[in-house]
């Protein structure tokens, strides 16, 4: 089971994973409103679908005119997004994802995966963040980083701040890469994830880590564990597929 971005943050923001703020909107109005809520000189808008490339498709946008948020979320909310990832009939636009913006400094890649032939968890990371992690591994995979949890000795944290520094990370960027990396191990425990993705975990400004992005998919299989998550389903998108 898919989750949409702004699902998947809430269980980052409930698990202690840095985002931004950010909040569902169902129409263009309420989508001005939460950029109002929000404040700030920048907003980011983003249409709610479950496939990635959705920048590269219009379906995310940025301004600084709060005038624009409204017709933005008007213009994507009722349409289909097609991205690389969905059908030539795309995917149903109902709601849309309304976020502060912020400076970027670096973009990387991070997500943790259940690792069938390894029979364990493996994180996966990159030092380029923000696009397409398949091109990545094809054309430069001396950038990809993999780490494969022990199933029986569990969780390094000597792996994981190995894998910071070799990412590039120093002083207190590796111990918030440490961290956010331990949740994440925790949170797909709980929830039962198969996929745990953040495309890009990005350095703002205040050289600090932020999940600008998040995907989250739920093992079908493990779902009757997992009742409170079932009011994450969407069915107009699994429909659609």
């Amino acid at each position: 089971m898919n989750l949409h971005e702004y699902q998947s943050k809430e269980l980052f923001l409930n698990a202690g994973i840095p985002i931004l703020k950010g909040a569902v909107a169902l129409s263009s109005i309420k989508a001005k409103t939460v950029a109002e809520q929000l404040g700030g000189d920048v907003w980011v808008i983003k249409a709610q679908v479950h496939a990635g490339g959705r920048g590269k498709a219009g379906g995310v946008k940025i301004t600084n005119n709060i005038d624009e948020v409204e017709s933005i979320a008007s213009s994507m909310l009722g349409s289909n997004l097609i991205t690389k990832q969905t059908d030539r009939n795309g995917l149903p636009v109902d709601c849309v994802y309304v976020e502060c913006g912020t400076e970027i400094r670096s973009e990387f890649y991070l997500s943790l995966l259940v690792d069938r032939a390894k029979e364990s968890w493996t994180f996966i990371a990159s030092s380029e963040g923000g696009v397409d992690i398949e091109a990545v591994a094809d054309e430069t995979p001396n950038k990809i980083l993999k780490y494969t949890v022990n199933p029986i000795e569990g969780l390094n944290e000597a792996e994981l701040s190995h894998m910071a520094t070799e990412l590039g990370f120093v002083n207190e960027t590796v111990i918030e890469f440490i961290d956010i990396t331990t949740k994440l191990f925790l949170l797909a425990k709980q929830t039962d994830a198969n996929l745990i993705e953040i495309n890009p975990l990005i350095i703002d400004s205040t050289d600090h880590l932020i999940a600008l992005d998040s995907k989250i998919t739920i093992d079908s299989n493990a779902l009757f564990r997992q009742e409170v998550l079932m009011h994450y389903k969407d069915p107009n998108q699994e429909n659609a597929l």
